[in-house]
């Protein structure tokens, strides 16, 4: 299997980061919650935070990739890459 690449501008790379450091920091407070034995439906609604932030990351890579390389792809005749991007929802959703 080749190991492929993306090349991200800067912008794009710092938004993508940020919001990874922003679920890292949730996780850290769920965490902290439990070691506080903080209440079980406190600690379920900061998990569900996470599982959207998780979910929203997701769909921002998703999107970068629809309109980066898949268009590439297609632009180069290589209609295979509908397989990947179907895979790819399904993997997200």
């Amino acid at each position: 299997m080749e190991n492929k690449r993306t090349h991200r501008h800067d912008n794009e790379k710092k938004k993508i980061i940020n919001r990874i450091n922003r679920i890292e920091g949730q996780l850290r407070g769920i965490k902290n919650m439990v070691e506080k034995d903080s209440y079980c439906d406190d600690i379920l609604i900061q998990i569900s935070a996470v599982a959207n932030s998780v979910k929203s990351l997701g769909r921002l890579i998703l999107n970068n990739h629809m309109k980066s390389c898949v268009k590439d792809e297609l632009i180069k005749g290589n209609d295979e890459i509908i397989d990947e991007v179907i895979n790819s929802f399904s993997r997200l959703y």
